[in-house]
């Protein structure tokens, strides 16, 4: 399973840096979103 998993990264690289960057923005807008009824 873990040899699968390395192949499909390798194989994937370009996407998965990608796909990284957007669950990372995903993240930032959850955490702006959970602290916008604070400010107010």
């Amino acid at each position: 399973m873990l040899t699968q998993i390395i192949t499909t990264a390798r194989r994937n690289r370009d996407t998965l840096a990608a796909d990284a960057l957007g669950v990372a923005a995903l993240m930032v807008l959850l955490v702006a979103g959970l602290h916008l009824p604070v400010l107010s």
